[in-house]
């Protein structure tokens, strides 16, 4: 049984992104993303970027009146959002997946389609909030994942260092999470502890959105890799997904090509829109 954990534990999500603008104000072809005096993290930034390039195309394919205008709060009207979904619909090219296509994926990454998987962890988090010196707190949880590394197998030196620094309520409990499964955690955190089959304390920090982690496997269930016909709808939907991302990614990149930009870089970046 796992134990409850707070909103900032790797096991749930959000995004503390901490990197934000200055005073100069971010724009799309002169259009305004958000006040002088407001501020915000690269990827909200980023964010209302996209959407308003894609507000700006569903207006000029007539998809959307000349009369909708952005607002401060980078929340697209109603009329946006649909003119948005209707333009996507109209723009991207999604192609649908051959069985062959979907045999190789499953072939490829027949791990992600394992039912039952699950790991007893225990963690210590070192929380990233907004104004913390993410520098100095680096060096803290490598000093951390270093103490509970290098004890000499008296004691349980994780249980005492979760309790002393850990920011999660499950540092009371000596960072006990229980048993966690991929629909437990954060998608970033599961990758790091599951389909894997290391025991013990991980050699190296486990990233997230929410921090830095130590992390202790004290046990694995393997689960079963179920056969293809049986998720390969999944698999379709997986490819699917992937060309979907893929075609949107372009045509943002080609809108942005053809967009004056000011203040936000989009160069390289991910898309949030797809996150």
């Amino acid at each position: 049984m796992s134990t409850a954990c707070s909103p900032t534990c790797g096991c749930a999500g959000a995004d503390t992104s901490v990197a934000t603008t200055d005073n100069t104000v971010a724009r799309v072809n002169g259009v305004a993303l958000h006040n002088s005096d407001q501020t915000l993290s690269v990827d909200e930034l980023r964010q209302r970027a996209y959407t308003e390039l894609l507000r700006q195309a569903a207006q000029n394919r007539g998809l959307l009146a000349a009369d909708d205008v952005a607002t401060a709060d980078g929340i697209a009207s109603e009329a946006a959002s649909s003119a948005i979904e209707q333009l996507l619909e109209l723009s991207l090219q999604i192609p649908e997946p051959s069985e062959e296509a979907c045999r190789r994926h499953h072939a490829a990454h027949a791990a992600s389609y394992r039912v039952g998987e699950r790991a007893n962890v225990r963690h210590i988090l070192f929380a990233v909030t907004p104004g913390v010196d993410v520098k100095a707190l680096r060096l803290r949880a490598e000093s951390a994942l270093l103490d509970v590394r290098s004890h000499d197998g008296q004691g349980d030196p994780f249980s005492v260092v979760a309790r002393q620094l850990s920011n999660c309520p499950s540092g009371q409990e000596g960072g006990a999470l229980g048993w966690l499964s991929a629909q437990d955690c954060a998608p970033e955190f599961a990758r790091e502890i599951l389909g894997h089959a290391e025991v013990g304390v991980l050699p190296r920090l486990v990233h997230s959105r929410f921090g830095l982690h130590v992390v202790e496997v004290l046990q694995r269930d393997a689960g079963e890799d179920p056969p293809f016909e049986a998720v390969r709808g999944a698999v379709a939907m997986a490819l699917r997904q992937q060309s979907y991302v893929t075609a949107l990614r372009q045509f943002l990149s080609l809108l942005a090509g053809q967009a004056r930009i000011e203040g936000v870089d989009l160069d390289g970046s991910d898309t949030p829109l797809v996150q």
